[in-house]
């Protein structure tokens, strides 16, 4: 008799080792040239602090606008440390920017090295490896260094492979279709 699927059950790409329950701190990435990156990794943060685990968020780029993101961070008792200038674009000084990245670097390794946070998002830290603002041994080893189990969220397109060869977890957000590209600006409460 031939063996078949049962239709109300997906087939099973990895299977769980018994007694194998491995508890670990994860490092994830959020990189590729679609939207939703951060986005993600903030549905993670409002997920673990719904679990009662201590959440920080340090934005590289992000820093000179308000954003829906930081107002509902605050409600929900995550840290949330905006450092950036804005776009490379918008300060069009290499020196500057790797200034900027240097100092949002050292609040994440305060963060990550601490024992009070569970849970740390890098956003769009990804950027400033692909510009060269940050080292990427440097990063890379600070990560292989962060206590057992803490979690690190780094976000931002670009994520060099180093980067994506030390994660854990590792997506690739593709860009089908974007309002931008037919002229709609970027949307309060979508986009920021």
């Amino acid at each position: 008799m031939k063996k078949t699927l049962r239709q109300d059950k997906a087939p099973r790409k990895h299977r769980i080792p018994k007694n194998k329950h491995v508890k670990k701190g994860l490092i994830l990435v959020n990189t590729g040239d679609g939207k939703g990156k951060s986005t993600a990794a903030f549905g993670t943060a409002m997920r673990a602090a719904g679990c009662g685990m201590k959440v920080a968020v340090v934005q590289f780029i992000k820093g000179k606008w308000k954003t829906g993101e930081e107002k509902s961070a605050k409600k929900l008792g995550i840290q949330f440390v905006p450092m950036g200038e804005g776009f490379t674009w918008d300060t069009q000084n290499f020196e500057r920017d790797v200034a900027t990245a240097q100092k949002a670097w050292k609040k994440c390794l305060e963060l990550m090295m601490d024992q009070e946070h569970h849970l740390v998002i890098f956003d769009e830290i990804n950027y400033c490896l692909k510009y060269n603002f940050l080292d990427i041994p440097q990063v890379i080893s600070a990560l292989k260094r962060k206590p057992p189990l803490k979690h690190v969220f780094l976000t931002g397109g670009g994520a060099p492979q180093e980067l994506i060869d030390a994660a854990d977890l590792v997506t690739e957000m593709k860009c089908i279709k974007h309002p931008f590209h037919s002229g709609i600006l970027a949307q309060q409460g979508i986009e920021f």
